[in-house]
This record gives C-alpha cells, structure tokens and sequence, in this order.
C-alpha cells in the first residue's frame, strides 16, 4: 500500500465498516455503546501488521482488549513514574474489566525478535527489547550453530515465556491467578504454515492450538 493510496483505501474501509455494524448490526454497537465493553480476554500482540488480532482469530467489536507493541513483551511490574503503556493496559484489564484470560501471542518472522536475535535496534526499541534478554541469552547457549531462522523461532517462543513470567510480577494479576479468576496462555502464530502453537505447561512445549 503505498503513502497516496492509503487515505482512499481506509476511508473505503471505515465505510464498510460503518455500513456493516452502524446500519446491518447496529444493535450491537447500541449495546457496546450504553453498557460499555467487557471483553473475556486480553491479548498482548505484536505490533507487525501481518498478525492483526481482530483478522486472525475472527472477532468483532467488544470481543478482544489488545494491546500491541513491539515483538509482543509484557516488562516487569516496575513501581517508578515513568511511563507504562503495556503495564497501564494490563492494569485495566484486570482490575476494570475482569478479564478472564490474558494471552501472550507471538509469531514467526517477527521483525522485533530478529533484532534482538542480531543485538541492534534504535533509542527505543533496543532497551525496550532487553525484556526478553534472558531468552537471548540461552537460546544462543542451547542452539550456537543452528540455522538464524531456527534460532528466531525459539527466541520468539522463549520470549513468550518470559513475558508469562513477567505478568505474575504484577500483584493484581498474580492475586486473579491464584483466585483462579485469570487463566494465562502463550501462543504462538507460524506464518510460514498457517498454524497456531500454544504452550503447554505438562510437556513444556508449544503445540497445535487446533
């Protein structure tokens, strides 16, 4: 899509969209307008627009609350006054709206995990990828001579891992955990096959989601 096509090309768009739940399903826009949103799951996805949460996994409006960011890391709860996007959504999922699941869904060809894989990135994105340094780290120790291609996929899924673990740092979603009122969940989008893995705490492994 280039730079002068990309005005028309949404504008079209809003107006399908507008058309189909403003006009041919506009009870529940009435609905999701008067009684406010209550989506059942979270879900913290890469930002890279080839793995649109919303397209994916084929929902509407009111079903998901994503937040999206570079190669999908959930930081460590950290009590300072910077600012928290991620954490701020994480927040108020969990104690505004309820959420019953939080998933982590990462994914094949990420341009985030490829950088820190290759240690680079800019003013931003290179501390904000040290998130999942530790995942670096031991996949180079366990796969020193595999393919770049195989050591980014289990970097991305290494990653998922440590952005679990990092949810747990927060209070309020440790407590939910523990009440058995949020359930987490790792997944993980292959591009290449079109399959979706989830991780599985028995075997410690990602498998086929369906």
């Amino acid at each position: 899509m280039h730079d002068c096509e990309a005005p028309a090309r949404l504008t079209d768009g809003f107006r399908r969209f507008r058309r189909r739940y403003y006009e041919d399903e506009s009870s529940l826009f009435h609905d999701l307008v008067h009684n406010g949103q209550s989506p059942r799951v979270m879900m913290i996805a890469c930002s890279d627009s080839r793995v649109t949460p919303s397209l994916v996994f084929d929902t509407g409006p009111g079903e998901l609350f994503v937040v999206r960011n570079v190669a999908n890391l959930v930081p460590p709860a950290e009590f300072d006054d910077h600012r928290h996007g991620t954490s701020a959504a994480l927040e108020f999922a969990v104690e505004r709206l309820k959420v019953a699941h939080i998933i982590v869904q990462g994914h094949s060809r990420c341009g985030g995990i490829q950088s820190l894989l290759e240690g680079i990135g800019g003013q931003y994105t290179r501390p904000w990828l040290t998130i999942a340094a530790r995942a670096r780290a031991e996949v180079l120790a366990q796969h020193p001579q595999a393919d770049p291609k195989d050591q980014a996929h289990a970097l991305g899924q290494a990653s998922i891992l440590v952005s679990l673990e990092n949810l747990l740092s927060f209070d309020n979603v440790r407590r939910a955990v523990v009440r058995g009122e949020l359930t987490l969940h790792g997944w993980y989008f292959d591009l290449e096959a079109g399959r979706m893995l989830r991780y599985e705490g028995t075997s410690q492994r990602f498998e086929n989601l369906a």
